[in-house]
């Protein structure tokens, strides 16, 4: 054991302990497999990441440096929040780019590239491989929910290194209601994002029944005029994770599918944790040449050492 760099950020938030926080080491080097999920489980955070030197195939493709990424139960090829928070960590360590306002992360997907806008950062969509799913396939899933198949307006399972199921319902208020039984998801080995577009205030919040839900019955006038276009939820108990607050890597993908299905524009902002009492903002884009981009905000929490 020895003491390595760390930080703990929150991102998709420019307020700190609003949007979804992640534990950076930022020298893992000599950790096992096994040291390195245990400690992702001990912080019990939804993940933790662990930075290393490119290797010799991701340093002639001009990474800038290597992460592994680690749920509290596993690890991911990719995911969003945990590119951009480290990204910033390590930026903040004083390291420097190879080539400035462009930064080229490896990780299991592959490389990754994040370039800066303003002084906010976005990192690219990794491709995105969609599948139908069918209808016996879906029902248990809706069960699991809670969800009325007249509710859900598309259907789509999503892949860009983690695999989501997305699922475009009626209504904000039908995502913010749900309250889902974590362990049937499980036991599907299933992760579900949910999402609505925001549609002009109603009037109230109808369909919420549940004790989270209630607790924001006084914020309705708040939530209902948030600015963002799209409302998300993602549920992700197959890797122990009930309810993640921010995720970048399922916007990613559910950004890639609704553009390209006509659901959403080319340019939008989703919010994500309402429930939670988070308020996680993701900004979305295409650019001329297709890539979907997916940027969000960063605050630095903690700075210190880890004993690892």
């Amino acid at each position: 054991m020895k003491l390595r760099a760390y930080q703990q950020v929150d991102v998709f938030t420019n307020t700190a302990f609003l949007g979804n926080p992640l534990a950076v080491v930022l020298d893992g080097e000599g950790l096992s497999d096994a040291q390195m999920q245990s400690f992702a489980a001990w912080t019990q955070l939804s993940e933790t990441t662990f930075v290393l030197p490119p290797t010799p195939e991701g340093l002639a493709g001009g990474a800038d440096y290597r992460v592994r990424i680690f749920t509290p139960g596993a690890e991911l090829p990719f995911a969003g929040h945990p590119t951009l928070g480290t990204a910033h960590a390590w930026l903040k360590a004083g390291h420097t780019p190879r080539q400035a306002g462009v930064l080229v992360q490896e990780c299991g997907v592959g490389l990754v590239s994040l370039q800066q806008l303003g002084e906010r950062w976005a990192f690219a969509a990794p491709p995105l491989q969609p599948s139908d799913i069918s209808a016996e396939d879906l029902a248990p899933v809706l069960t699991a929910l809670g969800l009325g198949a007249s509710e859900v307006m598309a259907a789509q399972n999503l892949n860009n290194g983690p695999h989501w199921l997305g699922l475009l319902v009626d209504s904000v208020d039908t995502v913010l209601a749900l309250n889902p039984d974590h362990a049937a998801l499980k036991k599907l080995g299933t992760k579900v994002g949910v999402a609505a577009k925001r549609q002009a205030p109603s009037g109230g919040l109808i369909r919420r029944a549940n004790r989270e839900a209630r607790a924001f019955t006084a914020s309705n006038t708040r939530i209902a005029n948030d600015p963002t276009d799209l409302e998300v939820r993602a549920f992700a108990a197959p890797v122990g994770v009930a309810e993640d607050p921010v995720t970048g890597s399922l916007n990613a993908s559910l950004a890639q599918w609704l553009m390209a299905e006509g659901h959403m524009p080319p340019t939008y902002s989703a919010r994500q944790g309402t429930v939670l009492g988070r308020a996680g903002q993701v900004f979305l884009s295409k650019d001329a040449q297709g890539q979907v981009w997916v940027g969000g905000d960063v605050v630095g929490c903690i700075q210190g050492t880890v004993n690892l």
